[in-house]
């Protein structure tokens, strides 16, 4: 399970603007059998690119400790 403002990184591609390794924060959890999260993607800058609702299958922690 994910928390608020992890930083986590798509395992799966969702649009050619948020491919496979994409990170982002987690802002919103919602909770449930079957949790989702509300993620903001950025990119290399810091600057978003969406806000999405991802699926845990989706996402992972990131381990780079230059987050």
């Amino acid at each position: 399970m994910f928390h608020e403002y992890d930083v986590v990184e798509l395992t799966k591609a969702l649009s050619e603007s948020l491919r496979v390794g994409t990170r982002g924060a987690i802002v919103m959890v919602y909770p449930g059998a079957q949790p989702e999260y509300e993620v903001e993607f950025v990119d290399e800058l810091g600057q978003t690119i969406a806000v999405c609702t991802v699926s845990p299958d989706k996402i992972r922690l990131t381990t780079d400790a230059a987050q």
